[in-house]
């Protein structure tokens, strides 16, 4: 049974920046896309960037395009999302998740494994 476990969240001013850390347990998930998710106060769960098994193909939200750069280390089992030139809006609860295929996009259903969120608050 696959576990994952986000951390690096915060409260961190407007234009700053946080890099949110994924550690995975339990299995590997070298042969598995990753991504991020965020839920926002009162809307729904929403993608935020993809990266493949080899971290040669990437995906991004067009909200975040040009700020955000995700990637990972299959050697230890780590996903990671550099979060620059924050806004208030990226304000949310920011999740990791496995995608049962080796690449990843902004279909949820995909997604097999979640962790339980970490907190980013971005004040303005």
């Amino acid at each position: 049974q696959g576990q994952l476990v986000e951390s690096g969240g915060g409260l961190v001013q407007a234009g700053g920046s946080l890099r949110l850390s994924c550690a995975a347990s339990g299995r590997r998930f070298s042969n598995n896309g990753m991504g991020w998710f965020r839920r926002a106060p009162g809307k729904e769960r929403d993608f935020v960037a993809g990266i493949s098994w080899n971290g040669g193909s990437l995906i991004y939200a067009d909200s975040v395009k040009g700020r955000f750069t995700i990637s990972r280390d299959n050697a230890k089992n780590m996903v990671y999302l550099q979060m620059n030139s924050l806004k208030p809006e990226d304000t949310a609860v920011y999740y990791c998740a496995s995608n049962r295929r080796a690449v990843s996009g902004p279909d949820r259903s995909e997604y097999v494994y979640w962790g339980q969120g970490t907190q980013v608050t971005v004040s303005s």
